[in-house]
């Protein structure tokens, strides 16, 4: 069984590599980033890469350019063997067949139009998966299809794949590296293009993640029982006086530790609650607590929609940027009974404390690798939460 792929002149084939390129992209940014060391050459090249899990060709359409149009050799026992696994190797990873025994040859020297026309054939040379990080021993079609074309070998090495979906293993959400290496001429022996894989895996195994000193601080608090506790008496104190909302300790402690974003996002949410059911208790008792940053414009809006809407008028909290400390004691004063305000208020308050710490720790896995820049991104959101609070603050004086 052998299938010929075009080369890779024309903007079709350019696209639909582009298409592919964008798919896997997103899928493995979504599954902890996919990072990018080094470039291939211009013109056609045969790529050689360790190979220790399904997710490695994932990993190679993501970090290759889209202009060399990569095509991957696939196993044709197994990816070629039935209709649906052949539509997906072919249409999604470019795959074409090539046999592990009888013929694989002649399937690799198909491909040597598409080398001089340009393109990058990518080839496992172990042949399986491996297991424990060990790169195998390489088989010299790789090398003969190189020479046969007259195109450099490209060593690449990959990184992260065996710990996102290891071999009759289970997914697990990490970060991808992906270094390439300097290109080897065509005349390289099996063993120099392993040496040279080989290499570029280890080096970018043993390679730290780039990190933010702070945000590893930052990530052991929001891990601890003291972060939940300062998540839950941050927004406690909110509802009765504090003049920082909860988002904004969210906005920083799931930045940081994104896989805490939920736990502790319900966690503010009961100090929310707690804190607003006491300020509500105090102000039927008649006891004003100090408020700093809230207006009498503010507290005359709030009386209207109680006075109109009752408990439900709070739905309106977070969207007009009113404290929610000023519909917690109006709400006392209005005789608003508490069963029905904590109903409303969990609705409310909830709807906007889940969205921001789950859309921050979202954001943190999707950006992963930039999270050396913990530090400025701390800064910048305070300046934006002091403008904004400027703002807010100036609009209902």
């Amino acid at each position: 069984m052998t299938t010929t792929l075009t080369p890779a002149a024309g903007t079709r084939p350019r696209v639909a590599a582009l298409l592919r390129r964008a798919l896997w992209w997103c899928a493995l940014t979504l599954s902890g980033g996919v990072e990018r060391r080094g470039h291939l050459p211009r013109g056609g090249c045969v790529v050689v890469a360790n190979h220790s899990s399904h997710a490695d060709t994932a990993a190679l359409l993501a970090a290759l350019d889209a202009r060399h149009t990569p095509a991957i050799g696939a196993a044709a026992d197994y990816w070629f063997a039935s209709p649906w696994r052949r539509r997906i190797c072919s249409r999604l990873a470019a795959g074409f067949p090539v046999r592990r025994s009888g013929g694989g040859m002649d399937d690799l020297l198909a491909m040597a139009d598409g080398l001089r026309a340009g393109r990058a054939v990518v080839l496992f040379p172990e042949g399986t998966r491996g297991r424990d990080g060990e790169v195998g021993s390489f088989h010299r079609g790789a090398l003969v299809l190189a020479e046969h074309a007259g195109v450099p070998v490209v060593p690449v090495g990959i990184a992260g794949t065996d710990r996102l979906l290891p071999k009759h293993g289970r997914f697990r959400h990490t970060l991808i590296r992906v270094r390439i290496g300097t290109p080897l001429p065509p005349s390289a022996t099996p063993e120099e293009a392993r040496e040279a894989v080989a290499a570029l895996h280890a080096r970018t195994n043993a390679e730290a993640l780039r990190d933010s000193p702070l945000r590893r601080r930052v990530a052991a608090l929001a891990a601890s029982r003291l972060g939940l506790l300062l998540a839950l008496t941050w927004a406690f104190a909110e509802a009765l006086s504090w003049p920082l909302m909860p988002e904004l300790l969210l906005a920083v402690l799931c930045a940081a530790a994104p896989r805490r974003a939920v736990v502790l996002s319900l966690t503010a949410l009961a100090g929310s609650l707690a804190g607003s059911a006491l300020a509500l208790q105090l102000a039927v008792s008649g006891v004003h607590l100090p408020a700093p940053l809230t207006t009498d414009r503010m507290r005359a809006e709030v009386r209207h929609e109680l006075s109109t809407e009752g408990a439900s008028a709070v739905r309106h909290q977070p969207w007009n940027g009113i404290p929610f400390k000023v519909y917690a004691a109006e709400a006392g004063r209005a005789d608003v009974p508490t069963g029905p305000w904590l109903t409303a208020a969990a609705l409310s308050r909830g709807s906007r404390t889940l969205t921001v710490g789950v859309a921050f720790g979202g954001a943190a896995l999707l950006l992963r690798r930039w999270r050396r820049w913990y530090g400025a991104y701390v800064g910048l959101l305070g300046v934006g939460f002091a403008v904004g609070l400027a703002v807010i603050v100036g609009s209902w004086g």
